[in-house]
């Protein structure tokens, strides 16, 4: 092979990405290659918890992307985070350790005609990789790469609201990831020992970096994709185009080439190769080398709409952080520890719950935190208060991603249409009534808590959509923008082993091949997903040798 030919080119060190190439380069017989448009993951505040407020927003870690003005939102547009760096969005994500409900995969195999998808077959490619604080049993495995531990801080004002709900209803849980999530608890993490835990520590160092079959490069863009056509018609992805910052290069792949740009970066990948909507593709002068209408529709997101509680007798970040002494105080707890408020996720405690008694299954997701602010990026408010975020968690409105140009510089134009159903804005009213039925309880009582946003003067199913969609934001979960479907269904981009429909020798495995959204934080079913892609992979490998 020469120096640019390798057996698998892996585009994205994200979260699929450093799984991928840890699975397919412990065969030393197989060169790869994985391709990174960010830096390595070497700044300081990737592995602080609480970075992730240094994060996103920061050219060095995310890609900054904003979406187009939504009308479900009263025309407000919002920031878009996707990591930009080594582990991707897994460097500057919650760290929530979420597989959602057991009914969105068997729903799954349903829609795909492929019983791989069930539940019971996914659950064995969540344990492979992890390693459960607990140590194994039925639900989780031990001694994998994927480091899942509890969280090292408690609030006062957060066990409260934990009892409320369950005066409100909701049953206590220790364990969301057993096929249903329906309870309130404290999250799991994605940490180790207090440091976040991103897919790069876990599937890159140190394992592949001492493989002598495997090479990284970072701060690579890949322009477009190479795609030949063979003796018989058929298309084949060979390789790729990549930017270095100096040159464009030529890589190519003798076996596959794995998309793992997420489901921002995958489908304005497969565009600007001229694969996707015929239409698309013509406005922006790019030659159609596969019409496939369903690359960059089908965008699934979680919208979360943020309620903010004033409360007197108790302690928040609020206040805690809003004072010099204050933020000695966290800083030392960190130092000294690895514990308190700099090794907070982005949200604590989480619930699932119904938004209305006729929901057959937990159809809403609660982050709560003992914070508030205006918008994320903004100053705490100098008062004392709780925000408890609910969010949809099977949406049923659709947007897309397509791209504005036929420059591979330019960011893509997104438009998640959130709340643009009836059914959808329906349950942002509900949640709402289920968020003032929590705080109502008496465990909250002594807190005296005040609904300061959007405020008790808002009631009917109107209202309370048009506030959710003054006041809502993105959760930071895209999927299903190239997504797996059944043979003879027009939108799938990918068949049911996530290979690109039409174009042989390419797949894309991120969380764009879902078919619909998971009930929950979409991070570790992408693990999982990539795991189950790995095996495919190798499988083929070894039956073609």
């Amino acid at each position: 092979m020469s120096e640019n030919t390798f057996d698998y080119v892996i585009i994205g060190a994200g979260t699929a990405g450093c799984l991928l190439a840890n699975r397919l380069s412990a065969d030393r017989s197989k060169r790869v290659l994985l391709i990174e448009a960010g830096r390595r993951d070497d700044y300081h505040w990737i592995h602080i918890p609480v970075g992730y407020l240094y994060c996103i927003g920061n050219a060095r870690t995310d890609w900054l992307y904003q979406t187009e003005a939504d009308a479900g939102l009263n025309g407000r547009t919002l920031r878009y985070p996707r990591g930009k760096t080594l582990g991707g969005c897994s460097s500057i994500n919650g760290m929530i350790y979420m597989r959602g409900q057991s009914r969105d995969y068997d729903g799954w195999a349903q829609r795909l005609g492929d019983a791989n998808w069930t539940w019971d077959h996914c659950l064995p490619y969540f344990k492979k990789h992890e390693d459960y604080y607990k140590g194994a049993d039925a639900m989780h495995g031990a001694g994998g790469e994927w480091r899942v531990e509890r969280q090292r801080l408690r609030w006062d004002v957060l066990d409260a609201f934990a009892q409320a709900a369950q005066e409100a209803g909701i049953p206590h849980s220790e364990d969301f990831n057993r096929g249903t999530n329906e309870g309130v608890g404290y999250f799991q993490v994605n940490q180790k020992d207090g440091w976040r835990w991103n897919t790069a520590k876990a599937f890159l160092r140190p394992t592949c970096y001492g493989r002598p079959n495997f090479e990284l490069w970072t701060a690579a863009q890949v322009a477009r994709l190479v795609i030949e056509t063979q003796p018989d018609g058929s298309k084949r992805c060979t390789g790729a185009q990549v930017w270095t910052g100096e040159a464009m290069t030529n890589v190519e792949a003798t076996r596959e080439v794995l998309l793992c740009a997420g489901s921002i970066g995958s489908p304005q990948i497969l565009q600007l190769s001229g694969i996707g909507p015929a239409a698309l593709l013509g406005a922006h002068g790019i030659p159609v080398v596969h019409d496939l209408p369903g690359v960059g529709e089908n965008l699934q997101d979680h919208l979360q709409i943020r309620a903010v509680f004033k409360v007197d007798g108790v302690a928040t970040l609020n206040t805690l952080a809003n004072s010099w002494w204050g933020k000695m105080k966290i800083g030392m707890e960190y130092a000294l520890k690895r514990s308190g408020p700099m090794s907070m996720a982005p949200s604590q405690l989480g619930a699932f719950t119904r938004s209305s008694p006729d929901q057959p299954y937990p159809n809403i997701e609660y982050h709560v935190q003992p914070l508030s602010l205006d918008a994320f990026g903004e100053p705490l408010h100098g008062f004392n208060a709780f925000t408890a975020s609910v969010c949809n968690l099977n949406p049923t409105s659709r947007g897309w991603v397509r791209i504005r140009s036929s420059k591979f510089e330019d960011a893509p134009a997104i438009a998640p249409n959130y709340l643009s159903t009836e059914a959808d804005r329906k349950v942002a009213a509900d949640s709402l009534r289920v968020t003032r039925r929590i705080a109502a309880q008496p465990a909250l009582a002594k807190f005296k808590p005040q609904e300061w946003r959007p405020g008790t003067q808002y009631e009917s199913d109107e209202e309370l959509a048009r506030l959710a969609g003054d006041i809502a934001t993105t959760i930071f979960h895209p999927v299903g923008t190239t997504a797996m479907g059944a043979d003879g269904d027009p939108a799938a981009v990918l068949d049911p082993v996530m290979r690109v429909r039409g174009i042989a020798g390419l797949r894309v495995v991120d969380a764009g091949a879902m078919p619909s959204i998971t009930s929950g934080n979409t991070n570790s079913p992408t693990l999982m997903m990539a795991e189950k892609a790995a095996e495919w992979i190798v499988r083929e490998a070894r039956a073609a040798a």
